[in-house]
This record gives structure tokens, C-alpha cells and sequence, in this order.
């Protein structure tokens, strides 16, 4: 997402990037890596438990979950990752955005 950040930020769309890591350990990974997007650091995972989000432990970790989500807070496209890389593509999501924007 990183690379596309420019193509959802021309759309009007922002991205949001929730991950547990401790607030020192999440904001040094964004720093190293230069994203450009926002971050929250939620090391007690309250969101992903809303969302019900995946924990196997056997395919180490949290399950990806990405959603998109429209300016009045309603969820317009959710994908739960069956492993770590089951990520859809930026394309997707830029579908989707779109699809709401031509409504």
C-alpha cells in the first residue's frame, strides 16, 4: 500500500493501519519503512476483537484483515487473510473506492 499511497490519497481515501505492537515498536517500524499512511498502535487489540479478527498461532499470528470502509463509518468491502500473505491487491481496494464514489 505504501507504494500506492498517492493513487488512494488522489481518490480522496486515507489509510489506516492498526497492528498490537507496543506505540515505541509501531512507530519505529513506520519510521524505518517510511509509510506514509496513519498508524494506531493497539497493543491490547480491542479493534480486532470488534472485528473478530483471526489469531492461529500455528501460521504465526494475526490474520490479515483489511477492510474499506466509507465516510459515514459503514463497511463497504471486508477480507479476512486465510494466511499472512493472503492480502488482496491495491487494485481491489481502489475498485472499491471507486464503486463508492460513483454512487
Amino acid at each position: 500500500m505504501r507504494d500506492h499511497y498517492a493513487e488512494f490519497a488522489a481518490r480522496g481515501a486515507e489509510i489506516l493501519a492498526i497492528g498490537t505492537d507496543s506505540p515505541s515498536a509501531f512507530q519505529a517500524h513506520w519510521k524505518k519503512e517510511n509509510i506514509p499512511y496513519i498508524g494506531l498502535s493497539d497493543p491490547k487489540a480491542s479493534v480486532p476483537r470488534l472485528y473478530r479478527q483471526e489469531v492461529n498461532l500455528f501460521k504465526l499470528g494475526r490474520m490479515p484483515l483489511n477492510c474499506v470502509v466509507d465516510t459515514e463509518g459503514k463497511i463497504r468491502y471486508m477480507h479476512f487473510g486465510a494466511n499472512m500473505t493472503d492480502i488482496p491487491d491495491e487494485e481491489t481496494f481502489l475498485d472499491v473506492i471507486d464503486q463508492i464514489k460513483a454512487r
